[in-house]
């Protein structure tokens, strides 16, 4: 078993089975996928999001490794990843709990809590045509070098999202920042339970979240000169010689992002 509590939640939990009281939180569920469910729940007068995990049974497990993927067991690997991204520097969620419990990979029990990021604004709904506009070009290819940046930290430092969509951004709104540039405030990366942590990032999983992001921020607004800038800042090289050495690269970004436009119109998700 693992076990980790911050305060309130080490006093309050201190003479209680974490995992019942964990499992028996109530507030507004945000997103309930069989054996994994998300709530937003208040506990002494501060917001909290719990994610729960029941066990993924073996035929999950099965499945994932019949398509030569790694399952997602609990909650463990997006601790690990906050911890991951924490240590790199890049701003994310602020674990509170997290407590692992099973030797059997299929029907181990794991929760985390970490404190609610509010208030915050996912990237692809602050971001839209007329938002970009008035931003002006200065401060719209700074906000581009921001999230060209975080994505080289992950990928420079072998860690990948596997969901890297603006959606995943969240935008501080606070009352401090109502001045501040969107460029220059908090930006968090969440929804990391799928994340994949090695020593180097493949040219396959790079490939993926920069398709993801290509395609959402195409989405929101942005054009191919946004594009361009990201790429000069993810590459750390002048535009020619980014586009000249990774030319391939880009091309398989620009057509798995042109899949997923085409999935997405296919299934309703937009026209």
């Amino acid at each position: 078993m693992k076990l980790f509590l911050a305060e309130p939640f080490a006093s309050r939990w201190s003479d209680v089975d974490s995992f019942d009281a964990a499992f028996s939180l109530t507030g507004e569920v945000y997103r309930e996928m069989g054996d994994r469910c998300t709530t937003r729940f208040e506990f002494d007068g501060k917001a909290y999001f719990v994610k729960t995990h029941a066990g993924v049974g073996f035929g999950e497990i099965l499945k994932n490794l019949l398509y030569l993927r790694i399952p997602v067991l609990g909650a463990e690997n997006e601790y690990r990843a906050i911890g991951k991204l924490q240590e790199l520097g890049v701003d994310t969620m602020m674990p509170v709990a997290f407590g692992r419990q099973g030797s059997n990979p299929a029907n181990e029990k794991s929760f985390l809590i970490t404190e609610a990021l509010e208030p915050t604004e996912p990237l692809d709904e602050y971001c839209n045509p007329q938002v970009l506009a008035a931003m002006g070009a200065t401060e719209r290819r700074a906000l581009v070098r921001r999230l060209a940046k975080i994505s080289r930290t992950l990928h420079d430092s072998g860690v990948n999202h596997r969901d890297y969509y603006l959606c995943h951004f969240l935008l501080d709104t606070s009352a401090s920042f109502v001045d501040v540039p969107a460029s220059q405030r908090p930006i968090y990366v969440i929804d990391l339970h799928r994340m994949q942590i090695r020593h180097r990032t493949p040219r396959r999983w790079r490939e993926k979240d920069l398709s993801a992001l290509y395609y959402s921020a195409n989405r929101a607004g942005f054009d191919r000169r946004d594009a361009l800038c990201f790429i000069r800042e993810y590459k750390q090289q002048s535009l020619r010689q980014a586009l000249d050495e990774g030319k391939d690269i880009w091309s398989s970004v620009r057509l798995a992002a042109d899949k997923l436009h085409d999935k997405g119109v296919r299934k309703g998700y937009h026209a």
